[in-house]
């Protein structure tokens, strides 16, 4: 008996904004308690009709002298000419004011939206598939009596098959319905990672009513993509990947998708943002568009008025798990670059320099001594990672890659995974070398290493307090140096923090690791600025200015100086417990 249950509704909260609403992945719930999953929408033509030519305009009248100005009505336009593969081209309507039967000397401005998108539609619609999974899950209750209904009651069939025992394994089935598209004739099909998760299988319906069981070819959790294979016998309509790049805010775009299990939905909308971070992922670089997006888009296309896929329909902002025009979909350009990688390799491999950054902000520019505020700060250098070869430093800051403007430190890693593994590539960066001079610009090649490899190093590598970056810069205290043994004994407050040397005691006491140097702060004013920076006791002070200090005394040391300077502020590098690195300026007076 076909399994009857309620779908899994998986909900990301990712973000609340402005006291809103949650985040959440556009999965698709069946209409009806209990029921099978919506059926497909009725078969449709695999080519669009032929635009009909219009009718033409009436003749309009001429304005009388001192008459008032008459409103223009909010006719029609010309839909827009696709190119190959687009939609169909039509007949130009006549304008306001244009003799019956005279052409149109020049195109009316889209001021309405376009007049239809049914020949778009037409033509896209059989390329965007209804994504169905199902899933076994551990049955709670175990050992409950069944459910019964009254007798002859249709129910009794739900009761069953909810709290079906699968082969006394306590599973039982639970399914969820997605969107996807087909790029490829010979059955590639796109959707999200959520949309499939650990799915046991996996069925791809087509808006005519053809069904077919998919294979999972790849699926990369990071930007929340995954391809999939069928086998339909036959080439299947598909579409094609554009230029995401070439969006502007304000351009019409059109989604296509299975809402609440409603397949072969339309919705239209425009770009109302571009380079959205959503906090999904590590390489969020979202498109937002109010174009209806649900429960059950998510994985569908997102077309432009040329017929191409400009993003991957994936999460949207809503207090209810319905449409408010808050919808975000994954670029396609960025998509691009992880689908081909997981339709030859089944996985990703992307790029890695094996840095930790920090973004870069007003105050940390004037303490590294630039005038730039864009750029990404090597806050620390993975051993045995690409760039553990004196090529970068701890307070370089990187602003080009391969020639690209590095915007932030979002924008960095990003980059480096969409550039192939083994590739040698150019850093621009700003290096500050003395105190008394300006940073100075130098470019660097570093051959890119795989991510995932470093990742395995990493985690292997970490420990609890361990420090897994290496700050490489010449006459910085290596670990075991004896040069980091405290100089002198006793505590020292300044700056709001109260600072002491690093022994024995106070390595168990702050659980710090054996090769921990620098000086520690042990007690922080809450009503001080270092505090609002964030500084917490455990840290540890390993830089004042750019130079190395070892002890409390040398903290205190360069702080006066900095002080008879003149400067007003103090840039510190800071070593947390679990080892993480970051600069904080913190005023002087």
């Amino acid at each position: 008996m076909a399994m009857r249950a309620p779908i899994l509704l998986p909900v990301l909260f990712a973000a609340l904004l402005a006291g809103a609403a949650p985040l959440r992945h556009a999965e698709a719930q069946t209409p009806q308690l209990g029921g099978k999953p919506a059926p497909a929408t009725p078969k449709l033509p695999t080519a669009p009709s032929p635009a009909q030519p219009p009718s033409p305009e009436g003749e309009a009248k001429k304005p009388q002298a001192g008459a008032p100005e008459e409103t223009v009505p909010a006719l029609p336009v010309p839909p827009v000419e696709g190119k190959s593969g687009g939609a169909s081209e039509a007949s130009p309507k006549a304008l306001p004011g244009t003799a019956p039967g005279a052409a149109a000397s020049a195109p009316t401005p889209m001021r309405y939206g376009p007049a239809s998108v049914a020949d778009l539609a037409d033509k896209l619609l059989p390329a965007v598939v209804n994504v169905s999974t199902a899933q076994g899950v551990k049955q709670p209750g175990r050992g409950v009596p069944q459910l019964q209904a009254p007798e002859g009651s249709p129910l009794q069939d739900f009761f069953d098959d909810l709290l079906r025992d699968k082969n006394g394994a306590g599973e039982r089935s639970v399914q969820s319905l997605g969107s996807g598209f087909v790029i490829d004739p010979s059955g590639v099909i796109i959707t999200n990672n959520h949309v499939i998760g650990d799915a046991d299988t996996i069925t791809v319906n087509f808006a005519n009513g053809d069904q077919f069981d998919a294979k999972l070819i790849g699926k990369d959790p990071k930007t929340d993509l995954a391809v999939l294979k069928i086998d339909a016998g036959k080439p299947l309509p598909f579409v094609k990947f554009g230029d995401s790049e070439k969006l502007r805010i304000g351009d019409w775009v059109m989604a296509i998708g299975n809402p609440f299990g409603l397949g072969g939905s339309v919705s239209m909308g425009i770009v109302s943002a571009r380079g959205r971070n959503i906090n999904a992922g590590p390489y969020d670089n979202f498109i937002q568009t109010d174009a209806a997006i649900n429960r059950g888009n998510s994985g569908g296309p997102l077309f432009d008025m040329e017929g191409d896929v400009v993003g991957i329909n994936t999460a949207i902002i809503s207090p209810t798990g319905g449409s408010i025009g808050i919808g975000f979909s994954i670029p396609a350009n960025l998509a691009v670059n992880v689908i081909d990688q997981l339709r030859e390799y089944g996985e990703t491999r992307r790029g890695w320099l094996g840095i930790r950054l920090q973004a870069l902000n007003e105050e940390i520019a004037r303490g590294l001594g630039i005038d730039k505020e864009h750029g990404a700060v090597v806050m620390g250098v993975v051993p045995g990672g690409p760039s553990d070869n004196g090529s970068l430093k701890v307070g370089d800051v990187i602003v080009s890659f391969e020639g690209r403007k590095v915007e932030g430190s979002s924008d960095l890693p990003r980059m480096v995974a969409e550039t192939k593994v083994g590739t040698t590539v150019k850093l621009g960066i700003l290096r500050k070398t003395s105190r008394s001079e300006p940073a100075k610009p130098l470019t660097v090649e570093i051959k890119l290493g795989r991510l995932e490899d470093g990742e395995k190093t990493m985690a292997a590598a970490e420990k609890p307090g361990g420090d897994t970056s290496r700050a490489n810069k010449p006459g910085g205290t290596k670990p075991g140096d004896k040069s980091a043994t405290p100089s002198s004994a006793g505590t020292i407050e300044t700056l709001g923090m109260t600072i002491t040397n690093i022994d024995a005691a106070k390595r168990k006491s702050f659980e710090l690791p054996d090769d921990a140097n620098g000086a520690l702060i042990t007690a922080v004013d809450p009503n001080s600025d270092a505090a609002e920076k964030g500084v917490e006791a455990g840290m540890r002070i390993t830089e004042v200015a750019q130079e190395t200090v070892a002890n409390a005394s040398e903290v205190k040391a360069k702080i006066d100086t900095l002080k008879q300077d003149g400067r007003r502020n103090a840039l510190l590098l800071l070593t947390a417990k679990n080892g993480d690195v970051r600069f904080v300026v913190v005023p002087i007076e």
